[in-house]
């Protein structure tokens, strides 16, 4: 049945507008963005359907657009949507920490990182370059590398720290496993950037290592 004929109070936009967005299933959500389902259903049939072929939402979301576009029922401008949805979540989180308040903990952008850094198929080094309150200047990701491993460059950190005037930084990388376990090549890594930085008077905060659904502040755990 037509989402049309459906009593107003169950039809996606305007559940959404009475009860909020969280009244909403996965599946409701996806049907605002797609408009219109396949000849002989409806957009939140489409939505139930392209769940079930990426396996859950975060995997729909996290696909690129090529493999977005693979699905049945999704195109083009269907997919690049969705990213743009995902996309537009993403800065919201971020909005909150770019020169409003200083930080209280590193560690309390770790929501925020895991926006940004979990899903990646490969390690994504990041950097967060915060001025002498810490107050967030600039989030950068500066590196991307295999499956398990990101080279990193100090000499490229150091140049992007002075370029943004920063007086601290903290690092965050995923780990595609999906383990946020810190390696011993992470400590490593965070001491030496630490006695870089050093020499710039430029402090390095914490280090957040990023899982699937868990961070690990290398701060706390007073590994560097």
């Amino acid at each position: 049945m037509a989402i049309k004929h459906w009593h107003e109070s169950e039809q996606p936009r305007e559940k959404l507008i009475q009860r909020g967005a969280e009244a909403l299933s996965d599946a409701e959500l996806l049907a605002i963005f797609l408009g219109a389902g396949l000849h002989g259903g409806n957009a939140v049939t489409l939505g139930q359907s392209l769940l079930v072929q990426a396996g859950g939402l975060r995997q729909l979301l996290d696909a690129t657009p090529q493999e977005l576009q693979r699905y049945k029922g999704l195109g083009l401008a269907r997919a690049a949507m969705l990213k743009a949805a995902l996309e537009a979540g993403k800065r919201y989180l971020e909005q909150h920490y770019v020169r409003e308040q200083p930080l209280r903990e590193p560690c309390d952008v770790g929501p925020m990182l895991m926006a940004r850094l979990r899903g990646h198929p490969c390690e994504v080094f990041a950097a967060l370059f915060l001025d002498n309150r810490h107050r967030v200047l600039a989030y950068e990701e500066l590196f991307r590398g295999t499956i398990n491993a990101a080279v990193v460059h100090p000499r490229e950190v150091v140049r992007r720290a002075l370029a943004h005037n920063a007086a601290a930084i903290i690092f965050a990388h995923n780990h595609p496993s999906g383990d946020p376990e810190p390696s011993s090549a992470d400590r490593c890594l965070t001491r030496e950037l630490a006695r870089v930085l050093e020499v710039i008077d430029v402090r390095v905060l914490d280090h957040l290592v990023i899982g699937d659904n868990s961070w690990v502040s290398m701060a706390h755990r007073k590994m560097f």
